[in-house]
């Protein structure tokens, strides 16, 4: 890249975020970062304050449920060349996921227009190939309307991420067993690091390869299962594998509870999507799906990176800092 561009980063206080504005940064891009206010602070984020140390750019307070605001504290009438999108909602659950992976996002999307930006990079999830739940179908609306817009687009669509497979390393470390749903070979994926993903995102900015495309993602090397997941944490603490299956049927019995209850105790209705979250990920590969034979491939699931999900266990393992996986943790 030979000149130095702006680019809005959505997200940035994330894992995925911060690692972006990293490869950003490392690619002579100009980052501003449009963060969210926390309700009742004083403008102040610590999660933006440590980034700004750390990684450089700049941060601007923008609340992206409020279009006005994005145009007059965010995009403040400069230019900018690419919006870059790791925002996503924090539950998964239809209110939060209508409000952000659509409402807020379509709010960006306009504001970007108005603004002359030419090219909007998202990160999506590879689960809206099979949208039964309600943040899937919030992130199809809007990658329809992003497609239909006229804006250059990149549609990012990630498989697992390492801090979404790291739930169980406390657990086996303390000497219980690692918890499978059936055999544990029942899904798989290809796992992509925070840093790998982050580095494909520019290059969304920069290959035309990459453009007006939808861009299913994955780490290196082969598709894992649970149970392969299991097995590596054990070896890497030189210990004999030991699980425990759990039947998905105990998840549908927790679904058809919340979901009944949900009809007196509307906090409930939460729960029981949240649930069904739960059970998808625990019976859906993330991988591409073929549309002909309604399977899942690993094969044509593309890869990319150097960073594996097994060096990221051994890491974990070395240092004893767990990732912070937020509000989608199955365990």
């Amino acid at each position: 890249m030979q000149a130095s561009k702006r680019v809005c980063l959505l997200g940035a206080t994330g894992t995925i975020g911060r690692a972006t504005s990293v490869a950003l940064a490392r690619r002579g891009y100009d980052v501003v970062s449009f963060v969210r206010p926390r309700a009742g602070d004083d403008g102040r984020h610590p999660a933006a304050e440590a980034s700004r140390r750390s990684e450089g750019g700049s941060f601007r307070m923008v609340d992206v449920s409020d279009r006005a605001t994005l145009t007059r504290d965010g995009f403040s009438g400069a230019q900018f060349d690419a919006v870059v999108s790791c925002l996503a909602s924090r539950t998964g659950a239809p209110h939060d996921a209508w409000a952000i992976d659509y409402r807020a996002h379509m709010n960006v999307l306009d504001a970007a227009q108005r603004a002359g930006v030419a090219h909007f990079v998202l990160v999506s999830a590879i689960c809206v190939q099979k949208p039964l739940l309600a943040f899937q179908q919030a992130k199809l609306a809007f990658e329809a309307a992003l497609m239909a817009s006229g804006l250059r687009y990149s549609i990012v669509r990630p498989t697992a991420f390492f801090k979404s497979l790291s739930g169980q390393i406390e657990r086996v470390r303390n000497g219980r067993p690692f918890l499978i749903f059936g055999d544990g070979t029942l899904t798989s994926c290809k796992p992509i690091s925070d840093d790998d993903l982050g580095d494909y995102l520019v290059r969304c900015l920069e290959d035309a390869g990459c453009w007006n495309r939808i861009l299913p993602i994955g780490g290196p090397g082969d598709a894992i299962t649970p149970r392969q997941q299991g097995e590596a944490l054990f070896a890497l603490l030189g210990r004999q594998p030991k699980f425990r299956s759990v039947p998905i049927a105990l998840l549908d019995g927790i679904i058809g509870s919340l979901g009944t209850l949900g009809r007196v105790v509307p906090s409930l209705r939460a729960k029981a999507e949240l649930a069904r979250i739960g059970r998808y990920y625990a019976t859906e590969s993330m991988l591409v799906l073929n549309s002909q034979t309604g399977r899942y491939d690993a094969d044509a699931t593309p890869s990319t990176g150097t960073q594996t999900l097994f060096e990221f266990y051994r890491s974990v393992l070395a240092s004893g800092a767990l990732p912070y996986r937020g509000d989608h943790a199955v365990f």
